[in-house]
């Protein structure tokens, strides 16, 4: 069995790395040479007037691209019985899509039918980095969108609850490692975590514990005064780190301190290996910026099967 495991990862590997290969960080050249651009525009003038946009951009990109892969599934709408992943559970709080629909519309402008949807994702989770102060990075392209949306396969995306065997198993099957996981985690620098994805550690933990014990007392309680039990306030919730408009390293050092909001987060420090690459990044943010941008451009890379390219995001045609 661990031969067929170790085969099968071996082709997963090898198979990333061709689809890799197939993108192009040149790719529109000739056909839309300033595409980067603007797609900036767009975040940029999204992000003026909402500066919850580029988490939300970010986790756009990252919940696209473990589905079906890079091919902004993400973005479809939903049809009569056929319910798409934007509807699925851990999709619902999904928002900025107009984002992706009017930078699509102004490259409609300029170069019609050349540039595809799940590009046009990568580059706004790029640019949502960078204007939050984070790296930057070219952004290799050439994906095709996807015809494909399912709701029910968005059940597939790692959980906030998930231990890291779940993780690591969840992060492998892409073809991504533990290094990637780690920093690919902290894009929970920017954002927002509603109640119900961390209730788990703040009330009835355990048979013999209300708040998890690997989480700092106050900071716990702080979280239950927030988040009551039975909590009736829809969009209540905290920030994911106390800088949490800002891409920086804050994510490792609270994360160190007992003061992470996911049980994922927290499984960070029950492996040596996350645990060693946490403190890596905690302590220096040159090198947290370093590995999230080789993960990143790993991830998006992820591309098993888009087929065209949408003239509109949000429909097949």
């Amino acid at each position: 069995m661990a031969g067929i495991a170790t085969v099968l990862m071996l082709i997963t590997t090898m198979h990333l790395a061709s689809l890799v290969s197939a993108l192009n960080v040149n790719y529109y050249e000739n056909t839309c040479p300033h595409v980067d651009s603007i797609v900036a525009a767009s975040v940029h003038k999204a992000t003026m007037n909402d500066k919850t946009v580029p988490a939300a951009l970010l986790r756009m990109h990252f919940h696209d691209c473990f589905i079906r892969g890079c091919d902004a599934s993400v973005l479809l709408e939903s049809k009569g019985k056929s319910i798409a992943e934007k509807d699925g559970p851990p999709n619902i709080s999904l928002h900025a899509f107009y984002v992706i629909d009017n930078a699509k519309k102004a490259l409609e402008a300029e170069c019609p039918g050349v540039v595809s949807c799940a590009d046009i994702l990568a580059l706004a989770a790029r640019d949502a980095v960078t204007m939050s102060g984070g790296p930057t990075w070219d952004v290799p392209k050439g994906r095709k969108d996807g015809r494909i949306s399912k709701a029910t396969e968005t059940r597939q995306l790692p959980a906030p609850t998930f231990n890291i065997s779940q993780l690591q198993q969840s992060f492998s099957q892409r073809g991504l490692s533990l290094e990637d996981l780690v920093a690919l985690s902290g894009g929970h620098t920017l954002g927002f975590a509603h109640c119900s994805s961390f209730e788990n550690r703040i009330h009835k933990f355990s048979p013999k514990e209300e708040i998890d014990p690997s989480m700092n007392p106050s900071f716990g309680s702080s979280l239950r005064s927030i988040c009551p039990s039975h909590n009736k306030v829809k969009n209540a919730g905290t920030p994911l780190d106390s800088s949490s408009t800002m891409f920086d390293n804050a994510y490792y050092k609270l994360l160190l301190q007992g003061k992470s909001i996911f049980s994922s987060d927290q499984a960070l420090l029950t492996h040596p290996t996350t645990k060693a690459l946490v403190s890596k990044f905690a302590y220096s943010q040159e090198e947290f910026e370093r590995a999230f941008v080789k993960s990143m451009i790993k991830m998006s890379s992820i591309i098993n099967g888009g087929q065209q390219i949408r003239l509109d995001c949000k429909f097949v045609r």
